[in-house]
């Protein structure tokens, strides 16, 4: 038996080397976050991974940046859960 392998993917938007890491809201389709990490050499790439694997109580190896890893604007694949699911966990944290 086989198991239903569920994938989501995410837009976001990164703003790097702000006060603190938060989620400023949607801006249409797209997730705003604020990191406190520079974007040198992946950090804020690593910090956007930690920080939505956090956001949404899943590991870090589960999420995987698709597109925009040298960009503000990034698309984010969540391994192990549906679309409906990422969008449940979010709107018990975004208003």
């Amino acid at each position: 038996m086989s198991k239903s392998v569920h994938e989501a993917t995410l837009s976001v938007r990164v703003q790097p080397r702000a006060s603190r890491n938060v989620v400023m809201g949607w801006n249409g389709d797209t997730l705003k976050v604020k990191l406190t990490a520079p974007p040198v050499e992946g950090a804020a790439n690593d910090a956007c991974l930690d920080f939505l694997a956090k956001l949404f109580d899943v590991s870090p190896s589960r999420l995987a940046i698709v597109q925009g890893q040298r960009s503000r604007n990034k698309v984010v694949r969540i391994s192990g859960l549906s679309k409906d699911e990422l969008h449940e966990r979010l709107s018990k944290k975004v208003v």
